[in-house]
């Protein structure tokens, strides 16, 4: 139920509701999510591999084929996804001392890996049908940035301290 929750609010981002409720999902279901997501936006690639017949892979067995498929499609790209997920982060952190906001290394990488949904699931719905190209890659780092600063605007500024003299 929570993961159903998590996909839910996620496609209502930037909503201030939808963003407090995520925020509240502990890390290692957000993580879990993500490995779930991730999962889902292979499949094409998938069925497309245990359908070949040619290349690496080609003549293996569907058992080796599976073996192969996580090993060189589905590991490398949880890595890559992580670790963009981690460094859109860090530019997430300096955005909000920029804009003064309230906001932790935790909080834009959570935030950052449910704006992943909709671009993920666009992508596995139109590698179903279509041969897609890296410039899709760069419309959904578009979209997690824009998706971004308009959640770090919807954060409390950091109140300042008066030093008492």
């Amino acid at each position: 139920m929570i993961l159903i929750d998590a996909f839910i609010n996620s496609l209502k981002l930037p909503n201030k509701n939808a963003m407090f409720k995520l925020n509240r999902i502990s890390m290692d279901i957000v993580v879990f999510y993500l490995f779930i997501l991730i999962f889902i936006v292979s499949i094409p690639h998938l069925v497309l591999q245990l359908r070949s017949t040619e290349g690496l892979a080609g003549g293996l067995p569907v058992i080796l084929k599976l073996i192969y498929f996580f090993m060189f499609y589905y590991l490398p790209l949880t890595i890559a996804v992580f670790l963009f997920i981690s460094v859109m982060a860090y530019v997430g952190i300096g955005m909000a001392k920029l804009m003064k906001r309230k906001l932790r290394y935790q909080i834009i990488w959570k935030l950052l890996a449910f704006t992943t949904t909709i671009p993920f699931f666009a992508y596995m719905l139109l590698a179903s049908f279509l041969p897609i190209s890296d410039k899709y890659l760069f419309l959904a780092i578009i979209y997690s940035l824009v998706l971004l600063i308009l959640m770090i605007l919807k954060y409390p500024k950091r109140r300042v301290r008066k030093k008492n003299k």
